[in-house]
């Protein structure tokens, strides 16, 4: 990989930190971090499913009156069993972002809305957007979502959000120099999970991440079929300093059906990656 293109994304981090800092100014409470995973059994769709992948991440989240604010920007860079052109040695690289917001209806409308398991209510919103310079297919996808969100009443925090998705793509085939024109896919229903739970069995833990199921979004851009997908990361985090500034941990991902594609179809196994990671984290 070019010197220059690290160096390049990681004052983008760099630069996008000191941004959410100053924003965070604004928030009554926020927590910051940028962070490094690797794993050797990532998979892409119509590729290998034992791709090897370092992956650095800025991820802010923060709270005011009337909600919550996530964001996270990972860039991954993979080994040549994902490579960056036809016949390269060299590996692929991917910028991928997510943004929500959820407005907490009971902060909203001053109204206790606790009720069983569930401490409140909400709306979510936000979107997704990726770029990849991958030898076959080249993402360049947008996605907006919506929609409503539990939120169950535990310690550190657990939410339910059934969103509607609306995904499109224009993806550019290196093997045949052929670009797509943005395709838009069905709009098409998730289930989606979030969790971060501490626990304790000795040394304090925490137990973070998310699950979601994704239904079917109609044909593909080429006419072929799309499956559900599910997509669990989960990971369990140990706090090394009293400041709680570093933590370290294992992750695993399950992804089945990788991006709608059907892992029993020409997708073939690399649709189906199941991916341990180690994982380190520094919060400020």
């Amino acid at each position: 990989m070019p010197a220059i293109n690290l160096i390049g994304r990681t004052a983008l981090l760099a630069g996008l930190a000191v941004l959410l800092q100053t924003a965070a100014c604004a928030a009554d409470w926020s927590d910051t971090y940028l962070g490094y995973r690797y794993g050797t059994h990532f998979g892409e769709p119509f590729e290998s499913n034992n791709i090897s992948k370092n992956i650095f991440n800025l991820n802010h989240v923060s709270g005011y009156k009337y909600g919550t604010n996530f964001f996270n920007v990972d860039i991954l860079m993979a080994n040549s069993k994902d490579p960056v052109a036809p016949g390269s040695s060299d590996g692929s690289q991917e910028v991928y972002i997510v943004y929500r917001h959820t407005l907490d209806l009971g902060k909203v409308s001053g109204a206790n809305l606790a009720v069983g398991p569930f401490r409140g209510f909400g709306l979510t919103a936000g979107f997704d957007a990726n770029t990849k310079d991958d030898s076959g297919y080249n993402s360049r996808k947008r996605m907006l979502v919506m929609g409503p969100t539990a939120m169950f009443d535990v310690t550190g925090f657990l939410n339910m959000s059934v969103l509607a998705f609306w995904e499109s793509n224009a993806p550019y085939n290196k093997f045949s120099n052929t670009a797509t024109p943005r395709y838009r896919y069905k709009t098409h229903p998730a289930l989606d999970v979030d969790w971060g739970l501490p626990f304790n069995v000795g040394v304090p833990l925490s137990f973070n991440g998310y699950m979601v199921w994704i239904a079917s979004k109609g044909r593909n851009e080429f006419g072929g079929p799309t499956a559900p997908e599910t997509h669990f990361d989960g990971e369990v985090m140990y706090t090394v300093d009293s400041d709680k500034h570093f933590k370290v941990g294992l992750e695993y991902e399950y992804w089945r059906n990788k991006f709608g594609n059907p892992h029993d179809g020409p997708a073939g196994s690399g649709a189906f990656a199941k991916t341990p990671m180690v994982r380190g984290e520094y919060h400020f």
